[in-house]
């Protein structure tokens, strides 16, 4: 068994609303096989609460302008650490980037097949790392902008 068309449309366009809110390491996998309550799980990180949010509103609004289709559920909206969305056929999983580390969705999945993604979700691989890099680096910096 293999994911449906139905939701490989849904993955991709919500792959690309995620990439167009500069969602970090997008990518989807194809769960029908070992799961029978959906056929797909994309999964998606940001660095902050308010990013997390912004990324969930961005994929709600394309899925429903653009496919006609609403989540049966959504939660953890409080914190928006972890926000999960279902749509049924498939389940959009988006984290803040420590939940993405500490949880590693990727590797309980990691047999599954992995879903060709939209290239701009597919550039968002790797993007995490940078960031963490880069923040780190930051936070070397002596007052001044001095190393």
């Amino acid at each position: 068994m293999t994911a449906t068309d139905r939701s490989l449309e849904l993955i991709h366009t919500a792959a690309q609303a995620a990439a167009d809110k500069l969602a970090h390491d997008v990518i989807a996998y194809d769960v029908s096989d070992v799961l029978s309550i959906t056929d797909a799980f994309l999964l998606a990180s940001a660095p902050n609460d308010r990013q997390v949010r912004a990324i969930v509103d961005e994929i709600e609004e394309r899925l429903q302008k653009e496919l006609g289709a609403k989540p049966v559920r959504r939660e953890g909206d409080r914190e928006s650490r972890w926000i999960l969305l279902d749509y049924v056929d498939i389940v959009v999983h988006v984290q803040h980037s420590e939940e993405r580390v500490f949880y590693a969705l990727e590797r309980l999945w990691k047999d599954c097949p992995e879903l060709e993604l939209p290239a701009d979700a597919a550039a968002t691989r790797g993007k995490a790392e940078v960031h963490a890099k880069l923040q780190a680096a930051e936070g070397d910096q002596e007052p001044g902008g001095e190393w």
